[in-house]
């Protein structure tokens, strides 16, 4: 067989090759403590004996279940971190390393709002900035080749004496909303699909989705632990299995190829 033949052969077979073995997409997630991955376990210290212990940590983000619903053809980056919001996420450089990280091709999950709208905290965010913030979050994405998923914020648990779920994030699912309009890119409402779900669960049965803690049963929190915004293991899955069922029915369909 002529030399140059074979040598174009092996060339293909190459570049066959490199096409096959191209690294996972990546799914990156930005966000706050409801999508965060939680440590599994956390550390305390007796206040009489000095004795440092370790328990369980019963709290997850939904994000940090997210990678049970996806194949192996993609793989979950989560820069979600407890406590922040569109501001601070960008103030302690956290979406420079996100869009530092973003290949063409990949998927940006974002989804904020429980402590940009919080006046009192020291993550708040005024409306125009969050909008704001949001237009600069889809354009870089974009600008990076890869495709930003909007999604509001979870719904915390709050239930008025009827029984009825509360709103409790004011304005700031309304400007998600139309950002996602106006840049005309995928909106994952989680505000409502979380809401739709802890209402039909009703007041009580919900309570087992999320960080409820009996007295005397933790070191960390002896009195025990109410937590109507964090979710368990259960609730945390629950949360990632919603955000996959409402891709498949908006058939974002290049996101679908990466679920089993």
């Amino acid at each position: 067989m002529n030399t140059k033949i074979i040598l174009y052969a092996c060339f293909l077979l190459t570049i066959v090759w490199m096409g096959s073995a191209r690294a996972p997409v990546k799914i990156l997630m930005a966000g706050d403590s409801t999508m965060a991955d939680k440590p599994l376990t956390i550390s305390g210290k007796d206040t009489i004996t000095n004795e440092t212990f370790t328990e369980e940590n019963r709290e997850r983000g939904w994000g940090q279940l997210l990678p049970e619903f996806i194949s192996s053809k993609a793989t979950v980056v989560n820069y979600a971190r407890n406590g922040r919001s569109t501001r601070t996420f960008i103030e302690e450089g956290l979406w420079s390393k996100l869009i530092e990280n973003t290949s063409a091709g990949d998927f940006v999950v974002i989804q904020f709002g429980h402590n940009d709208g919080v006046i009192t905290k020291k993550s708040y965010t005024n409306p125009v900035q969050f909008r704001l913030n949001f237009v600069a979050f889809v354009n870089e994405v974009q600008a990076k080749g890869a495709h930003p998923i909007l999604c509001t914020p979870v719904a915390r648990r709050k239930f008025n004496e009827r029984g009825n779920l509360e709103a409790t994030h004011g304005e700031f699912p309304d400007i998600i909303r139309a950002v996602a309009r106006q840049e005309n890119v995928p909106l994952i409402d989680m505000e409502l699909l979380t809401s739709n779900w802890l209402q039909r669960e009703g007041v009580e049965k919900s309570n087992d989705y999320f960080k409820k803690i009996p007295p005397g049963v933790s070191r960390i929190y002896p009195n025990g632990l109410d937590d109507n915004t964090h979710f368990n293991e259960k609730g945390a899955r629950k949360v990632a299995a919603l955000f996959i069922e409402e891709v498949k029915r908006q058939e974002i369909n290049e996101f679908i190829n990466l679920t089993h």
